[in-house]
């Protein structure tokens, strides 16, 4: 089962985002999901900090069988190892910002004003498969496979690629393409179309 700790991982509104006067958020027009690289096992200390500094930031969690000494346990890990998603209008401050917190490596992307975007829709349908409370587990990374979407159900709309299991059974591969990181949530096969 997935969850987070967090609605999202830790969103926070800034006040940066209200204007003045009844003019509309200009700062909503350029908001943009990036994916900010930490270090190994330093995703959540990353996602409390920016958090702690009023940064909009999700970082999804499964569920996942642990063994220490010799008792197994579920906890919760990062679904994409090293990496959080900010979602926000990046400029130089704030891309400085981001990089004091301790455990950044850096947001993926050439330079300040050049970062790799991530599509909303595929964090929109990971958001939407964690509010769904699906087990998820992780997927390797499809480049090649038919894309659908769902047509009922909790996950009515999420669209991602469809690998066959078993009849009447299926796996939905989310997938969000800058990491060539995927998930797969298991899916009714007579409630996929070609999307």
């Amino acid at each position: 089962m997935l969850s987070t700790t967090t609605p999202y991982g830790g969103f926070s509104l800034r006040g940066a985002d209200k204007t003045e006067g009844g003019e509309a958020f200009a700062a909503a027009d350029n908001l943009h999901w990036y994916a900010v690289w930490t270090r190994s096992h330093a995703e959540q200390l990353v996602n409390d900090q920016l958090v702690e500094k009023g940064f909009r930031v999700f970082l999804p969690k499964i569920n996942v069988w642990s063994r220490r000494a010799g008792v197994r346990h579920v906890i919760q890990v990062p679904m994409f190892s090293g990496y959080l998603f900010l979602h926000e209008a990046v400029d130089k401050t704030k891309y400085i910002e981001v990089h004091k917190a301790r455990g950044v490596v850096g947001i993926l992307g050439d330079r300040w004003d050049r970062l790799s975007l991530i599509a909303d829709r595929e964090i929109e349908n990971l958001k939407q498969a964690v509010d769904a409370g699906q087990t998820m587990v992780p997927h390797p990374y499809l480049e090649k496979g038919q894309r659908v979407r769902i047509t009922g159900g909790p996950l009515k709309g999420v669209e991602g690629f469809f690998v066959e299991d078993k009849a009447k059974k299926g796996l939905l591969v989310l997938s969000i393409e800058l990491l060539q990181r995927s998930m797969a949530v298991q899916v009714d096969c007579t409630r996929v179309v070609p999307a």
